[in-house]
């Protein structure tokens, strides 16, 4: 189900429209058997309780999700749906047995019980950020492949195109950043959408034949560093000595 048509439907179940959140709840219900069993351990049925619960959460998800809070409703409504199992598992007295907080189950049940609230919604937290950071991840390496597709580069060119050394990647991305902050040489690549060899070859000690050869490599480095690319930005940095700080 593609992204925009699942907003469609939550919008439209959101304002009343039975069939819509009926092909939600549908559709997620893997996702329900997948996070019980995760929780319990064992495989849970289709007829089971926790499948029931899991269904009203999804409901829940749907009635209380909105897109402006930036996250995407399949992580928003995992969080829901783990949240209410977790809660029936310690009504039912079994989360000793299916979450490792039995340490907690003293003398003093309240203040065990608030121990324990405040650490699953720690977790519960941090597996919201965790997802969200994993979904942006994805939205940027998508972004990252139309701009390649600009220069005539495949995502799947850059495997190939790597250098296979360290030292030689090394030498790439430095020419690359030197691409990055000299804005005539800049200005050429998005222009011709090729690199200025002639230009970088009087200005960096790097012969044209390992220019040519790496061409696609360091133009996609290029435009790691001059776009919104954080988390790929972050990677590229951590490949370079002192963490790309100097030279």
């Amino acid at each position: 189900m593609a992204l925009d048509e699942l907003e469609i439907l939550i919008s439209n179940a959101q304002a009343g429209h039975l069939d819509a959140r009926e092909q939600i709840i549908k559709k997620f219900r893997p996702l329900v058997i997948k996070v019980a069993t995760s929780l319990s351990g064992r495989y849970v049925d289709k007829s089971s309780d926790e499948i029931s619960i899991g269904m009203v959460a999804i409901n829940q998800a749907i009635d209380s999700y909105s897109p402006q809070g930036g996250a995407a409703f399949l992580s928003y409504a995992e969080l829901i749906i783990r949240r209410r199992l977790i809660d029936y598992y310690r009504t039912e007295k079994r989360a000793k047995n299916m979450i490792p907080f039995s340490s907690l189950q003293g003398k003093n049940q309240e203040k065990s019980a608030l121990v324990l609230d405040c650490i699953e919604h720690d977790l519960a937290l941090k597996e919201y950020q965790k997802a969200r950071e994993q979904e942006e991840r994805r939205e940027e390496i998508k972004a990252y492949t139309v701009k390649l597709k600009e220069f005539g580069i495949a995502f799947k060119d850059l495997v190939d195109n790597s250098p296979k050394h360290e030292d030689a990647r090394i030498r790439a991305i430095q020419v690359a950043k030197f691409l990055a902050t000299k804005e005539e040489l800049f200005i050429y690549l998005k222009e011709k959408k090729t690199l200025p060899l002639k230009l970088i070859e009087e200005q960096v000690p790097v012969s044209r034949k390992t220019l040519e050869r790496q061409r696609k490599y360091i133009i996609a480095i290029t435009l790691i560093l001059t776009g919104e690319f954080h988390y790929l930005k972050e990677y590229i940095c951590k490949a370079l000595p002192n963490g790309g700080e100097g030279k």
